[in-house]
């Protein structure tokens, strides 16, 4: 799909990280007053001169906070020595911390999420490695592109930011990556800063991916549904649209988005727990040949299974390293496929469950799912839900190459053309608040003991909730919603200034006596929602 001509009157430049959990990649155009962007990927890094368009997602600091090594170069096998001898720390995973509390796993967290560097947070860390990046791209746009240090110097202070997430996450989370933002020197703390930075889901950053790569073409007509499966190393995003027109596209939401944190790194939880178990009273069940053992599995075994009556092999050792009863020959490991399609089944399961509910929640039911992502290369996870998705009617397909570029390339084509015009509340928003007594009402009667008076006279129940958006509720784009709340006093002084902590919570979760508060914007593609309190009316 052809892109339309920059109508902009200066060159500038348009950047988006993809920053995932075990793997980030980096998407880009440059935008020329009349002329088509070209949407691009980072393909060379530091450490990974071969081509490729993710590096790991991970770091080496020093002890005094100071960041050693970073992505490719981090992985470098030096860096193992180089870690001992400076007593150099390891970070990885660092994306989950920022997870918020309806996506907390106890498992994950017990089992392999490490806390991070000590006077470290996870702002810190994320600005580190986005700090990291923007070098990544701003090295490989000089050296790649002719007059590459002109082309830098006409755009370095014209460069608009996309921060992409998982479903999953809210304003509290987008609020975090700001500060990261401004922390890394993408962007200065202030207004005109905050207005080059933007957000996409991950999900609707791959949709535009899809439609762009032509996926969509031939195979979507208008007035038909899809569903987007983003299968990431730490979530799995599911994003179900309708196509109300595809000439030119118009795309709306039809169902909530979901978030499930079951990506590819909880298949290496799970291998990890059985090596352990398998290995735990022989002479390889030390720490050392576990982690070696995991890196094959990563490598190797992992991304090639696609049989459950296959063996899979794991190197680690030497032609001297031999255990029959735990099924180690010359120093590899042998698994059976039915233990390793194990460790997948849990995620698959997730997968399918949110897939349902999701066609349960849509007001079309979608014939087409397409599954991108770092984990969608997985033959065994494709295989798996192909054919029980076709069992309820919906065919899946993927990229036949590259899918793991999805969201970073996806996230710079939502800044040029928003497909999306239609959104749906994925959760409920409003306000805590007082309310009138009524001496016939159950709920109030039971909270008598907390009444109170106010100036007016009017005798008020605390502690209740407001609801502004309802979960489900479907949205233009630019549509905003306004609630009048007010605040007494006998004091006038007290009305020059008013706050009020707006509410973030699950519509199935809400509880008119103690909301969850939360301040911050949730910001979903371009449509922001903001609650701002009016200064003559929130008791």
């Amino acid at each position: 799909m052809s892109l339309p001509s920059f109508s902009g009157t200066l060159r500038k430049l348009v950047m988006a990280f993809d920053v995932g959990t075990t793997y980030s990649g980096i998407g880009y155009a440059i935008l020329d007053p009349g002329e088509v962007p070209r949407i691009q990927g980072v393909t060379r890094f530091p450490g990974q001169e071969n081509g490729d368009f993710k590096i790991p997602t991970i770091l080496w600091y020093t002890q005094e906070g100071t960041v050693r090594a970073a992505g490719a170069e981090a992985r470098d096998p030096g860096m193992t020595l180089l870690a001992e001898d400076e007593d150099l720390i390891f970070v990885e995973w660092f994306k989950l911390h920022l997870r918020p509390n309806a996506l907390q796993d106890q498992e994950l967290k017990d089992s392999k999420l490490q806390p991070l560097p000590l006077g470290k947070t996870v702002i810190d860390v994320f600005g580190d490695f986005l700090k990291y990046l923007f070098q990544c791209a701003k090295q490989f746009i000089v050296e790649t592109h002719p007059n590459g240090s002109s082309l830098w110097s006409s755009v370095d202070q014209r460069i608009e930011f996309v921060l992409s997430h998982p479903n999953g996450w809210e304003g509290l989370q987008q609020g975090k990556m700001r500060e990261a933002a401004v922390a890394a020197g993408l962007i200065p703390n202030n207004a005109a800063g905050q207005a080059r930075l933007h957000f996409v889901t991950e999900g609707e950053a791959s949709m535009h991916y899809c439609v762009d790569s032509g996926l969509t073409t031939g195979t979507i007509q208008d007035g038909q549904g899809i569903m987007i499966v983003d299968a990431g190393g730490g979530t799995v995003d599911l994003s179900t649209y309708l196509f109300t027109s595809t000439t030119p596209t118009t795309v709306e939401e039809i169902a909530p988005p979901d978030c499930i944190l079951q990506g590819s790194t909880r298949v290496n939880v799970r291998a990890e727990r059985f090596l352990r178990a398998k290995l735990g009273n022989s002479r390889y069940g030390n720490e050392e040949d576990i982690k070696t053992m995991l890196e094959s599995f990563e490598k190797s075994a992992k991304p090639t299974f696609k049989e459950i009556n296959d063996r899979s092999f794991i190197k680690f050792g030497s032609m001297r390293d031999r255990d029959p009863d735990v099924g180690i020959r010359s120093g590899q490991l042998t698994i059976d496929g039915t233990d390793v399609a194990k460790f997948f089944e849990p995620s698959i399961q997730a997968i399918l469950e949110s897939v349902r509910k999701q066609r349960q929640l849509s007001s079309t039911a979608p014939e087409m799912a397409f599954l991108v992502g770092g984990f969608a290369a997985s033959p065994w996870l494709f295989a798996r839900l192909k054919t029980v998705l076709a069992s309820i009617g919906m065919e899946l397909s993927r990229p036949d190459n590259h899918t793991n570029k999805a969201v970073a390339e996806g996230a710079v084509s939502h800044y040029l053309q928003h497909f999306v015009s239609v959104r749906v509340a994925r959760l409920t928003y409003g306000a805590a608040c007082c309310v009138d007594f009524d001496g016939a009402d159950n709920d109030h009667s039971l909270r008598a003991g907390n009444i109170f008076y106010l100036p007016s006279g009017r005798l008020m129940v605390p502690d209740a909730f407001r609801v502004i958006i309802e979960k489900g509720t479907r949205m233009q784009e630019n549509e905003e919603v306004e609630y009048s709340f007010q605040q007494e006093t006998s004091q006038k002084s007290v009305l020059n200034s008013l706050t009020a902590p707006w509410s973030v919570i699950g519509a199935e979760s809400r509880d008119q006596s103690g909301p969850t508060s939360k301040r911050g914007i949730e910001k979903r593609g371009p449509a922001e929602i903001v609650y701002d309190n009016d200064a003559s009316a929130v008791c």
